[in-house]
Formats: structure tokens, sequence, C-alpha cells
């Protein structure tokens, strides 16, 4: 497919991206009220991780207890990085790629929507709830707190921890961002999820397999929406007499 470099227009996207974040916040708390059923499956969850031999999320919370600054830095990162580096991500490609733009436009709202309908069928108490779990809500002890006391929150749905969608959306800015430039050092971007990642598991709201989980939606929506992934950018050749370690880095 040749790349198409045409914009959309800018305030029909705008709209468009903000109206899937506030369809998906509104829903999401729609999809709230299930709180037996949520810490049901928590446990269940809980011993399946246990039975797949999967390291426990408490010793990644314990091993950033202690250093106060270091829990304060991960509490931020979960409530100030996700929304503007997704935002970030997407003006950026609909500025200077704009097929890249809408390729994953169009990804993230089929993410979005899977991830919406998985919080309907299967609402999921976060670990930092799970007794059995043994982990701290260190928002809440230690700030910034994204979430209030689960009983009188009524702005989010605390029981929707399935999938992680903190960590769907930093793999998707990272696949997105490497598969539209060129710098040799793009796969950098990778450290975007994996921070993520770390952070959601030792702040005590999410589990391993929520991660999974999102990763598996996002491959699915890759996967169907594989006839439109734009042609790769094309890595500059080096000129004759020209050391490759020399070129200008995109």
């Amino acid at each position: 497919m040749a790349s198409d470099t045409r914009r959309l227009p800018a305030l029909r996207e705008l709209a468009l991206v903000a109206g899937l974040f506030l369809v998906y916040k509104v829903a999401r708390v729609a999809a709230d009220g299930h709180v037996d059923e949520a810490f049901g499956n928590a446990r269940a969850l809980w011993d399946a991780e246990r039975w797949l031999r999967l390291p426990g999320e408490p010793a990644v919370q314990q091993a950033v207890l202690g250093w106060d600054t270091l829990v304060e830095a991960a509490n931020s990162y979960y409530a100030y990085v996700h929304f503007p580096a997704t935002a970030a991500c997407l003006i950026w490609l609909y500025r200077w790629r704009p097929a890249h733009y809408r390729w994953t436009r169009n990804v993230i709202v089929l993410l979005t929507g899977g991830a919406l309908g998985v919080h309907f069928l299967m609402p999921l108490a976060p670990p930092r709830m799970l007794t059995e779990a043994g982990m701290l809500d260190l928002g809440r002890l230690y700030g910034p707190a994204v979430y209030g006391p689960p009983e009188t929150d009524r702005l989010a749905n605390q029981y929707a921890a399935m999938p992680s969608l903190h960590v769907g959306w930093a793999l998707l800015v990272a696949i997105a961002l490497i598969a539209a430039t060129t710098g040799r050092y793009r796969a950098l971007w990778l450290l975007h999820p994996l921070i993520t990642l770390l952070v959601v598991v030792a702040t005590g709201n999410h589990y391993w397999l929520d991660a999974l989980a999102a990763s598996v939606l996002l491959a699915a929506a890759h996967a169907l929406l594989r006839h439109q992934r734009p042609v790769p950018v094309a890595v500059p050749r080096p000129r004759a007499g020209t050391a490759p370690g020399r070129l200008a880095e995109r």
C-alpha cells in the first residue's frame, strides 16, 4: 500500500479522539457495580498466576519500598504519563506521519473498544485491594493518588483492572513511533511500555496477566488492521564516501 501523506481535518480528528476517551471513561464507570464478582475474579486470577509460576507482584513492590522518591516517581508516572504520552504520539504522527497516524488511531479505537468489552465481561479488583496479594496502595499512601476510596469514588471504575490500558497504550505508542521513524535508537521507545509495566505492578494497580491481556488485544487489533499498515519510513542510505555513523538521525 502506498503511503498517503494527506492529513485528515484536524478538528474532526481532535473531536474523534477526545470523544473516544470520553466514551471509554463514561462506559468504564457504567461497568462498575460488580464488586463481589470482581473480587472472585481477582482471587481466581491470583491463583492462576501462581499456578503458572509467574513472579509475585509483591516482590516488585517490595523492591521500591523504602525509596520514597522512587515510589512517588512511580505514582507520578502512573498518574501523569498515560494520557499525555498517547496524545503527544498521536499529535506528532498527525503532523509528521499522516498515514501512520490513521493506522495508529484505528488500532487504538479497536484496542480500547476491546478493553471496554472485557471490563463488562470480567470485572476485576486490582492487587492493591486483594487481601491475598498482601500489597499496599502506594498511590494513597505516598501520592499522587489517582483514585479515591472505592466506596465513594464515582469518577472511576476501580474494578476494571483487566486489561491494563496503561500497558496497552504504552506498547501501542512504542510500536507506532518505531514504525514511523528511522533513528538508530528508535527501539528505545520500548522503554516506555517496560517502565509502565513495572509501574503498574509496583503500585499495586495491575497483575502481570492484565498486561498480557492488553498485549493480546493489541496484537489482535494490529492483525485486523494489517491491510492498513503504512509503508515503513525509508531509511536514508549513506552517500558514497560517507560513513554510516555520520548520517543525521531523524
